[in-house]
């Protein structure tokens, strides 16, 4: 099975999860992953070639999806609507049709950058808030989707939700040195994000795809 994964902290604690389950599964079947940013994994997923992956909110309901999205409820601290001229991040297909969604104007910066740029005192609009003050909901990212080996990408979300995984020390400490960010940050951040797609991240994520067919 080849796994797309997005190469962003939200997924740390998928992507150690990942790799414990493929260690302790590797007699069953073979796994590959395959890294890149959101609007990549999307065109990976729908040219079929990978099987599974973590794609854009915005494209998920053109394929089979787990319960397993990239949710934030009020603050992501890693989606930010800067100021100036409009201009799409184009690692990105959710965040910038929350844009238009939402009626705003300005340079969306996602990811590693957007959080690094938040913490060294940077400005700039949260869309997850932004969502949040309009709908009083949390906003889904992304989700944990699939073309192929639907019986096993289902057991392994379920692991997953189930397990609650630990990040070790040297993980954290490894990841922040490689971001530029101190390790107490990147346990901070990680707190805001959460990944079972529970009634409220269900009803944002329709809400979402609703108003996103009505915005040009």
């Amino acid at each position: 099975m080849l796994f797309g994964s997005i190469s962003y902290l939200n997924l740390l604690p998928f992507q150690i999860f990942l790799k414990r389950y493929i260690t302790n599964n590797a007699a069953s079947m073979s796994y590959s992953r395959y890294q890149a940013v959101p609007s990549s994994i999307n065109k990976a997923l729908q040219r079929r070639n990978i099987h599974a992956g973590f794609i854009s909110s915005i494209e998920s309901n053109k394929y089979k999806c787990t319960n397993i999205g990239i949710i934030a409820n009020k603050k992501v601290y890693s989606v930010l609507l800067l100021p100036g001229e409009n201009k799409k991040d184009p690692a990105s297909a959710t965040s910038n049709k929350l844009v238009k969604v939402l009626n705003l104007s300005g340079k969306v910066l996602i990811g590693d950058a957007a959080l690094k740029y938040y913490l060294e005192g940077g400005e700039g609009i949260d869309l997850a808030q932004e969502w949040y003050k309009q709908t009083s909901l949390p906003f889904v990212f992304g989700r944990l989707c699939f073309n192929k080996y639907e019986k096993e990408i289902k057991k392994l979300s379920k692991l997953f939700i189930k397990n609650h995984t630990k990040i070790p020390q040297y993980i954290l400490k490894r990841e922040a040195k490689k971001r530029g960010i101190s390790t107490k940050d990147l346990s901070w951040y990680l707190d805001h994000i959460y990944y079972n797609m529970d009634w409220k991240a269900k009803k944002s994520l329709h809400l979402f795809l609703k108003k996103s067919k009505d915005t040009k």
